[in-house]
């Protein structure tokens, strides 16, 4: 049986340099075993399957697989995936918004008029909602250490809950964010996916640098995180830190140069925005599975 597939390119400003992300479209033949399969062989951070929504009000389904298991919520598989049922033809019930059913719920995507000369959409999603934790003391003293940090290197501290469960440092450079050289062994005992972000120095084109590490999942470090930075937003606009509309950059250490951009409304939503550019498409061979 051979599907549809794309792999796309999320939160870059150019082809090459932000998070890839593969897409198998009308996957509804697949159980999660095969989808699990594929995902663990491809070896990107994310893989989603394209599936007919079961809720009311819904455009489509996805499922979103890692190599290590599967996730409730993500944000850049959400706007690649859009991206790719757009590109597949699909037409979505509202011209303005593609609503996503995902295991968190109904995800709301929006176009925005923002093009580029080379093919690129610019799609954003609604941040789902954040819950915010403390991080007990023993276990930030762990992953400071993990990460080369002291206790008081780190700003503030939060668990950032909106499906996926962050462990975020803010710390007081964007240089130290980069500098980091994380202990991944330590960081996958301790079984917490980690994300770290600082402001940057003045007159730098983006507000803050954003890192995450997600060794438990299978993958070292994440290129660019959409669902990190949905709640890094709703935190730091919350808490005084950030404007209702900035960017921030990811990927840096990795070579990428990603872009994510943020924007809070009148009514309080945070939309986490970015360019999409197709790389490749065709078809995936899963007859074997």
């Amino acid at each position: 049986m051979n599907l549809p597939f794309m792999q796309l390119d999320v939160f870059a400003p150019r082809s090459f340099c932000g998070n890839p992300l593969a897409v198998v479209l009308d996957a509804d033949a697949l159980d999660g075993a095969c989808m699990q399969t594929v995902a663990t062989w491809l070896g990107l951070s994310e893989t989603t399957f394209v599936l007919r929504p079961t809720e009311p009000g819904a455009d489509y389904r996805l499922r979103i697989f890692t190599p290590g298991g599967e996730l409730p919520f993500a944000g850049h598989p959400t706007l690649g995936t859009c991206s790719a049922w757009l590109q597949h033809g699909g037409v979505p019930a509202r011209a303005d918004t593609v609503m996503q059913q995902s295991a968190i719920g109904l995800v709301p995507v929006k176009r925005s008029d923002a093009t580029n000369a080379v093919a690129a959409q610019r799609l954003a999603f609604a941040a789902p909602p954040m819950r915010p934790e403390a991080v007990k003391p023993d276990l930030l003293h762990q992953v400071c250490t993990a990460l080369g940090l002291t206790p008081a290197d780190v700003r503030a501290s939060a668990w950032l809950d909106n499906g996926p469960r962050w462990l975020t440092l803010w710390l007081g450079t964007a240089d130290t964010v980069l500098q980091l050289e994380p202990d991944h062994v330590a960081l996958k005992r301790l079984r917490v996916k980690v994300g770290v972000a600082a402001p940057q120095a003045p007159g730098h084109e983006t507000a803050i640098e954003v890192r995450a590490f997600v060794s438990p999942a299978g993958v070292l470090e994440d290129p660019v995180t959409g669902s990190l930075n949905a709640s890094l937003a709703q935190w730091l606009i919350g808490n005084g830190e950030q404007p209702a509309h900035y960017v921030a950059a990811q990927g840096t250490r990795l070579g990428r140069s990603g872009r994510v951009h943020i924007a809070q409304d009148t009514q309080g939503q945070v939309w986490v925005g970015g360019d999409v550019r197709m790389v490749l498409q065709g078809q995936i061979d899963v007859h074997a599975l």
